[in-house]
């Protein structure tokens, strides 16, 4: 049994999309709009406890998400592809590395949480373990990582989305999942090529984050600022994230 999925395009070259805390396979905006469908094929999974696999049990662990995305390509019979991941997927596609780097053709980080998972004061910590059950926690956070700038309907359309798409247990599990998990010392100095795409307007993962994390672990490693998008450019600049990441996987 795999996890679900939806397929977007039909070209050669494969990209396996891991979604992050709040989306789904379905749950990438535009963005699958504006793809190229002859280029690429796109294949966005839901993780256990979400989308169209809401029902299949796990210990919803970034390990599993892993495995399981090996587990889809397998059945899609791809060779070598490669990764997209979305901030709790940007720790995802990792380990996807970590356990099939021979698979692996390009990553693409979007916002992503990086390697070392993410320091949470006390306050945010308590905000962010609340979400399970609050919809309110969930909208304080979707509305804090993007700069406080994006309009109610969207907030509460992004917060709809979750709750939809979302089984309340898996979704609390998956928090220490990306937070707490720390796979820097296992990935320092790897040489795969990896681009990480930040939102100008993310006051948690910036750039300077990044450079202090991810690409002091990946030597390859580029960073591009994503200007007038926040924690989710999927969503608010879809056609420019798309072409940051197919000039990326193209080159």
């Amino acid at each position: 049994m795999t996890n679900t999925c939806v397929v977007v395009g039909k070209g050669p070259h494969k990209v396996l999309a891991l979604h992050g805390w709040f989306g789904s396979a379905r749950g990438w905006g535009f963005l699958p709009e504006v793809l190229d469908q002859q280029q690429f094929t796109y294949v966005f999974m839901d993780y256990r406890g979400y989308g169209g696999s809401m029902a299949r049990k796990g210990e919803y662990s970034i390990a599993e998400i892993a495995s399981d995305a090996l587990e889809l390509a397998d059945a899609l019979h791809w060779d070598r592809f490669s990764l997209l991941g979305h901030s709790m997927g940007g720790m995802a596609i990792q380990q996807v590395l970590l356990d099939a780097p021979e698979r692996v053709r390009k990553l693409v980080a979007v916002t992503p949480v990086p390697p070392s998972g993410v320091p949470f004061d006390e306050g945010a910590w308590t905000l962010f373990s609340r979400a399970a059950h609050d919809k309110a926690a969930r909208r304080a956070i979707i509305d804090m990582s993007t700069g406080n700038r994006q309009s109610g309907a969207w907030l509460d359309a992004m917060v709809a989305h979750s709750l939809e798409h979302a089984d309340a247990e898996a979704f609390g599990a998956y928090l220490p999942a990306w937070a707490r998990n720390d796979i820097a010392a296992q990935v320092e100095g790897n040489t795969a090529e990896i681009k990480v795409i930040v939102g100008e307007s993310d006051p948690g993962l910036t750039a300077d984050f990044m450079r202090a994390t991810y690409l002091r672990c990946y030597p390859r490693a580029v960073l591009e600022t994503m200007p007038n998008a926040g924690h989710y450019p999927m969503h608010e600049t879809p056609v420019a994230l798309a072409t940051s990441i197919e000039s990326f996987l193209r080159g």
